[in-house]
Parts: structure tokens; C-alpha cells; sequence
């Protein structure tokens, strides 16, 4: 195995991966561990790494690893790095009374607001254990294992912790808040080589500042350039933009991660795949789909929604989709529905580039409708771009990308 060969890690909710890609981006090798779900004992995590690193150092030299993990999840250690006690996770909402003090504290492009506040849980994680020295995220603890190197975290992981991407600073209303910033790390941004690691069979290899999992899967498509958009087609729908400037709008959800010397903005409509099943069945839209004729719009002007309200790219909390004009022919139904979807994606990257980011250029597709054919075609003619072709949802294979990024600057 080349000596550049590069290492992503991905914690993820019920299991750890890895990835290895060469100098092109080829996966060379790949392993996984699974961990019950929900799992916030550290010693878990650390253990399926273990295994992971040890399987596919196994397989050659690796040049330099990065690690990702859920966006919030938090936990305190001592100064030697051991757990004070269990994780917080991202999806925590023990902290949510806390949510209206930091609405009072923190500006509104923020993005500490919340009931799974980062912020807020580490009021909370800092109460139950004043020994501890470090708060750290997922990723952070993850990676200090391979480098011994405490006290710090990446843009991505640290956003909404409270951190400050455009300022650079941890802002001075944590304070008011009641964080002991003692405990906060440094914060560098994501692909800055932060040393060797320490020991084991990684030895040597340049350990590179991670991401969150969310950002590691937008890389892992292939999307690096100002203006590449990333539709993910779930149950709800939701935009991501590689800007050259930063753009912040609470109103409509959106905020910004600093990557790659870029911003990865975002926001999510409450349409997508929610809405289809409102009125389908998932085996109703395959068997229905061949009998769509996306180059003959059915052209209702819908905005689709599974229920009341709408966030991005229009903020309505009292919108609704109640259709009066549905076609009698089930296809021609479905196909409306669709074109509806498709309009609001491409009225979210308009929006976008009205707040200040590039123009749209290309749009990867991932979620499970990202397989559908002639909803590709029907989202092309709205979007009017390349609908480029996507390399990988991995994202153990985003940061992977990642460390092969950092390892250049070396």
C-alpha cells in the first residue's frame, strides 16, 4: 500500500467505519464495527476504532487519518483524557430548558439555539463533573486517542457548541451563560494537520482535524467547488451549498460551516419524501414511476408538504398543502407532486444566492429519491444544471477525502 494512502474514520449513531482511499481516491480497503444504537459510552467508541485501525493497517501503511462524528454529540474528560462519564449525544434533550436562556444570549445566527443545544448540555456535563479539564466532541476525543493531544476541536464540530466561524473566537455570551471556559477547546479548521499519531499501527501517520458526519457526506459526494449544490431527496428535503462567503439567515434555518477554505451553507424544507407519502405508498412510486413522462409537465404549481408549516426556502409556520385540483390519473398525480418538490429545490438554491452565495452550477443527488429516474429529469429541467454524478454517501469516505486534503498541506 503507497505511502499516501489516507485514513477516514466515521462514528456514527450504531456503528464506526473506516475507509482508506489512495492518492486518486480509490477505496483501497474498508471496515466496519456496529455498536448498539444510541450507544454514549466512550469505551465503545473506542474499542470499535481500535478494531477498525487494527484491520486495515493490517492491509499497508497509511499516510495520515482524520476522524468524523455526530454533529453535538459532547463529553467531558480529566486531564489524562478519560471520560468523566457517559456522552451527551446530539439527539440529547435533557438540557432543553435551558434553550429560552440561550435564546436570550445568543445572537440569532447562532448556531447553539435549541432543545439539543451543545451549549446547554455542557452546562449541564460541567455541574455533574468539576474535575473535569476538557469538553470535547465525538470526533475530538476520537482523534486526541491517536495523537495524545488534548483540547481540540474543528469549526464543524465546535458551531454549535456556540462557536464563532466568522469571528474565530468563542463569544463572549457563553460566559454570561455560565460556561467555565476553561473547558473549551482550541478550534481549528477542518483538514489542519494536528500531528503524528502517538502509537500502534497507525504510528507515524498525520493525524488531520475531522469533521462533523453531516459534512464528511457532502465531501464524500464529490462536491468541492464554489456554486456545487448536494440535494439530499429523505423525508424531508434538504440544500447544501459550497459558498465563498458565509451566509446566516435563522429566519429560514440556515447557517454555515467553514470547510476547505470554503462555506458549506444549508437549509431544509419540510417537503420531500414525507410529502409523497402523505398520498403514496413507497411500492405505489415505484410501480407508478416508469408512467411518468417527466418531458410532459403536469405543471399545478404545488408546493408539497407532509403537514403545517414550512421552513426553507419559504418560512410559513402556518403554510399547508390541501390540493383541490388533484388528476384523476394516479401517475399524473404522482408526477405533480414531484414537479412541485423540484420547483422548491431549485426556489432553496435561488434563496441561497440571494443571501449572498454563488449561483447554483451543479447539484449531486443523494436519499433514497435519488434513485428515481424521471425525478431526476424532472428536477434537471427545473434546476437547469448539470446534475453531476455522485461519487459516494460514505461518510467515512468524505473524511477520508479529508485527510488526503490536510496530508497536501503537509
Amino acid at each position: 500500500m503507497s505511502d499516501r494512502h489516507t485514513l477516514g474514520i466515521d462514528c456514527g449513531t450504531s456503528g464506526l467505519r473506516g475507509v482508506v482511499v489512495d492518492a486518486e481516491g480509490t477505496v483501497i480497503a474498508e471496515a466496519h464495527r456496529p455498536f448498539a444504537a444510541g450507544t454514549a459510552d466512550p469505551a465503545l467508541w473506542a474499542s470499535a476504532m481500535d478494531a477498525v485501525v487494527a484491520e486495515l493497517a493490517a492491509t499497508g501503511p497509511v499516510a495520515a487519518v482524520a476522524v468524523d462524528g455526530t454533529s453535538g454529540s459532547l463529553l467531558l474528560t480529566d486531564a489524562d483524557a478519560r471520560p468523566c462519564g457517559p456522552a451527551l449525544l446530539y439527539n440529547d434533550s435533557s438540557a432543553a430548558h435551558l434553550a429560552g436562556p440561550i435564546a436570550d444570549l445568543a445572537p440569532p445566527e447562532s448556531a447553539a439555539h435549541g432543545a439539543t443545544s451543545p451549549a446547554a448540555r455542557l452546562l449541564l456535563l460541567q455541574e455533574r463533573h468539576p474535575e473535569a479539564a476538557f469538553a470535547l466532541h465525538q470526533a475530538d476525543w476520537l482523534a486526541a486517542r491517536l495523537t495524545g493531544r488534548l483540547g481540540v476541536s474543528d469549526d464543524n464540530n465546535a458551531l454549535k457548541l456556540g462557536w464563532d466561524p466568522v469571528a474565530r473566537t468563542w463569544p463572549d455570551w457563553l460566559d454570561r451563560f455560565g460556561i467555565d471556559r476553561r473547558l473549551l477547546p482550541d478550534v481549528v479548521e477542518p483538514g489542519t494537520a494536528l500531528g503524528p499519531v502517538a502509537s500502534g499501527p497507525l504510528a507515524g501517520a498525520v493525524v488531520v482535524a475531522g469533521t462533523t458526519d453531516g459534512c464528511a457526506s457532502f465531501l464524500a459526494t464529490g462536491a468541492d467547488a464554489p456554486g456545487d449544490g448536494v440535494t439530499a431527496l429523505g423525508t424531508t428535503l434538504t440544500i447544501k451549498l459550497l459558498s465563498d462567503r458565509p451566509i446566516f439567515a435563522p429566519e429560514y434555518g440556515i447557517y454555515s460551516h467553514k470547510l476547505l477554505g470554503h462555506w458549506l451553507a444549508g437549509g431544509a424544507s419540510n417537503s420531500g419524501g414525507g410529502a409523497l407519502l402523505r398520498f403514496f405508498t413507497t411500492e405505489e412510486i415505484e410501480a407508478l414511476t416508469p408512467e411518468l413522462d417527466p418531458d410532459t409537465p403536469v405543471d399545478l404549481g404545488w408546493h408539497p408538504l407532509p403537514g403545517t408549516g414550512e421552513r426553507f426556502p419559504v418560512a410559513d409556520p402556518a403554510m399547508r398543502f390541501a390540493p383541490a385540483d388533484i388528476p384523476e390519473d394516479r401517475a399524473r398525480f404522482l408526477q405533480a407532486l414531484l414537479e412541485g418538490i423540484a420547483r422548491i429545490e431549485a426556489l432553496a438554491y435561488t434563496r441561497l444566492h440571494e443571501l449572498g452565495a454563488p449561483r447554483l452550477a451543479s447539484v449531486r443527488s443523494v436519499g433514497g429519491g435519488a434513485g428515481n429516474p424521471a425525478w431526476t429529469r424532472i428536477r434537471a429541467r427545473h434546476l437547469g444544471v448539470t446534475m453531476a454524478a455522485t461519487i459516494s454517501t460514505d461518510a467515512a469516505y468524505g473524511t477520508a477525502l479529508l485527510a488526503r486534503k490536510g496530508l497536501a498541506r503537509v
